[in-house]
């Protein structure tokens, strides 16, 4: 599928496409096996997003190319920044989003067609899909810890009592399903318990992979900006990092370090996330074959 650029030129077409798919696709590769993008692919990607749409002014005397790639970018910062901020992302997807968004660029005179538009629409539906296979992957890796995990989560006196509270719900909703003779009335019923089910194990279920598979202690030494702290790190009385920083920063790990060199700290407890960027991969070439799915419905 082709998306238009300013002019109908192929040739940046071709050249952001392509360097955004083999930085993608590097991204993905060492996601995969450090659990992050380092940030000289993602801070590259943006600035070479910005130098070759500006390269593209110069040389087509057409300023659409960096105003598309400066609207990008911004338009993606705030979305990335949401979604980190939201715990959904880590920094390094945050930041590739970014890189995509000034490579590829957004034109605000085109009023349909936009690769990027799509390509978050896909990167949502792939995202989602592959959380899901991967969250089933880690449970088939560390099944014994898993199920030991879930097991102990459930038994858990707010977890008991909360499955009190939802044999209670149900038992009404089975009384008021007898009474009740709407047949669409009926289905609702039954589709809100069958959701309140479904959310109330698969809170337990998440919860259940987070402590046996996504948490890990690490040395100081071994952190890296971004990482996800599980609990508050104090040294007497002095704060040092904890859940609420979103991603322990630089600052932090060197004081971190230095405190190991001086016995005060020993490991951390961080909370390692689902490699996300061979999601964007995957929805990065499924809008090249299919474009935005929600055309399909419109």
């Amino acid at each position: 599928m082709l998306y238009n650029w300013p002019g109908s030129n192929l040739v940046p077409s071709f050249i952001t496409y392509f360097l955004s798919f083999i930085v993608l696709l590097i991204g993905s590769i060492t996601d995969l096996k450090t659990r992050e993008v380092p940030d000289w692919v993602n801070y590259g990607l943006i600035l070479s997003g910005i130098g070759i749409n500006l390269l593209f002014s110069a040389i087509y005397s057409n300023p659409s190319f960096i105003i598309n790639s400066i609207v990008g970018l911004a338009i993606f910062f705030g979305i990335a920044y949401m979604m980190f901020y939201a715990g959904q992302w880590g920094g390094g997807d945050s930041k590739m989003l970014m890189g995509i968004g000034a490579m590829i660029g957004i034109d605000v005179s085109q009023k349909a067609n936009q690769f990027l538009a799509a390509f978050f629409i896909n990167a949502l539906f792939a995202g989602a899909v592959y959380g899901l296979l991967y969250s089933i992957f880690l449970v088939f890796k560390n099944k014994e810890k898993f199920w030991k995990e879930f097991k102990r989560i459930i038994s858990e006196k707010s977890v008991v009592n909360a499955k009190k509270y939802l044999l209670a719900i149900f038992a009404l909703l089975v009384i008021a399903f007898f009474l009740i003779k709407l047949y669409y009335i009926r289905i609702l019923m039954l589709s809100f318990m069958l959701v309140i089910l479904v959310a109330f194990y698969l809170w337990n279920f998440v919860k259940a992979i987070e402590k046996s598979a996504m948490f890990k202690l690490v040395e100081p030494a071994k952190l890296t900006e971004g990482d996800w702290i599980v609990r508050d790190v104090y040294v007497g009385r002095e704060y040092i990092c904890g859940p609420k920083d979103l991603g322990i920063e630089k600052k932090q790990i060197r004081k971190l370090i230095k405190l190991n060199r001086q016995g005060k700290v020993k490991k951390i407890l961080i909370k390692e996330g689902i490699p996300f960027v061979p999601s964007f991969l995957i929805a990065f070439i499924a809008t090249f074959i299919f474009g935005n799915p929600l055309l399909w419905f419109i």
